[in-house]
């Protein structure tokens, strides 16, 4: 019989598959999701809005309609394309196959979002993380040497980034755009609690690229993500897409979604609202050690060294279930993730953390 390990490259096998824990019966804090579903005057109104979808023909191959509402209602440039996905996961493996025979390296700082490294070394391209700052924010220095010195395909950006939280200063995010002698990627998931953009700048110059995903905003069942890129990349990258990869229930959603936008704007507010609510109470508990400043909709906070893990069964006793992003160590050594729930989920986080923690005093 033929072995996984006879066919497929080492570097693969070795590594672990991508892993979601059991949240059954938990508050449900670890994948930055929004807490709230539809209304139920809304839900009904969706179910409606389904009926008459015929599931024995195949969807529309390039979701028109989904793509001109999307368009229209997040200000995607006319003059640039736009590329649908099954979530940014299947752009982000777009993109790294399109450039998989360039000899040249995909660039990310980190640490970041796993699956741009994951995906780049499933297709055997060389992958280049360049650490952060301290402070989680862009070692511009570092990144412009590695630029000029490596010629990446790629460089992916996210903004703000994951799992930190930090939206990074444009104008250094531009520089890096503009010294890039290959496409830089910027990856706005999280843009319905960021204050800004590069969405308007698309496909200008040629080698930037934005994408987005629904998930964070309420959709993420719906598993839907866009790349805004420049017409002629778009239609190169098309090529590589696997037909009808969205499905026919997702599409009519995506525009019943849109047709209600202002629901999910409030709930994204209500959100930001919380997330400010919640940095500013742990900070105040003593047993924190550092807040991230955070324009996502989730929080990454430290604990005291050695303490991570701990802290982190201690929520999961209670209940709770968030990210230890530190498990592995490195720089985020002791460093927790929560992603910003409904208030009573916050209250509920903020007291079992605070019982979990040593008092300094």
């Amino acid at each position: 019989m033929t072995r996984p390990s006879e066919l497929m490259r080492p570097e693969v096998l070795e590594r672990a598959a991508y892993a979601v824990a059991d949240a059954a019966g938990l508050i449900k804090l670890d994948a930055m999701e929004n807490p709230f579903p539809w209304p139920g005057e809304l839900e009904a109104a969706w179910l409606e809005a389904l009926r008459g979808v015929e599931l024995n023909r195949y969807p529309d191959p390039g979701g028109r309609e989904t793509t001109a509402a999307l368009r229209a209602a997040h200000g995607v440039p006319v003059e640039a394309g736009c590329l649908l996905g099954n979530g940014s996961d299947e752009l982000i493996q777009i993109l790294i196959t399109a450039v998989q025979g360039s000899g040249r390296p995909v660039v990310s700082p980190v640490p970041t979002f796993v699956m741009y490294e994951v995906l780049a070394r499933a297709a055997g391209v060389p992958f280049i993380g360049v650490p952060l700052a301290p402070d989680f924010d862009l070692d511009l220095p570092a990144l412009l040497r590695v630029l000029e010195r490596e010629r990446p395909a790629l460089l992916f950006l996210a903004f703000p980034n994951n799992p930190t939280g930090r939206l990074y200063d444009p104008a250094m995010v531009a520089e890096l755009v503009a010294a890039n002698p290959g496409v830089t990627v910027i990856d706005e998931a999280y843009a319905p609690f960021a204050s800004h953009s590069f969405l308007p700048r698309a496909g200008t110059p040629p080698g930037l690229m934005v994408m987005r995903t629904l998930s964070k905003l309420g959709l993420a069942g719906l598993r839907l993500g866009y790349l805004a890129a420049s017409a002629d990349w778009v239609d190169a990258l098309d090529r590589l897409r696997l037909p009808y990869n969205v499905n026919t229930l997702t599409q009519r959603s995506i525009l019943f979604a849109l047709e209600h936008g202002g629901r999910l704007e409030r709930q994204a507010g209500l959100l930001r609202q919380e997330r400010t609510r919640v940095a500013t109470a742990l900070g105040a508990l003593p047993g924190v050690r550092r807040v991230v400043p955070s324009e996502a909709n989730f929080i990454l906070f430290e604990v005291p060294s050695g303490q991570g893990r701990a802290a982190f069964e201690s929520l999961l006793a209670s209940g709770i279930l968030i990210k230890d992003v530190g498990r592995g160590g490195g720089v985020l050594a002791d460093h927790l993730r929560v992603t910003v729930g409904a208030p009573a989920e916050n209250d509920a986080f903020l007291a079992a953390l605070a019982s979990a923690l040593p008092n300094p005093a």
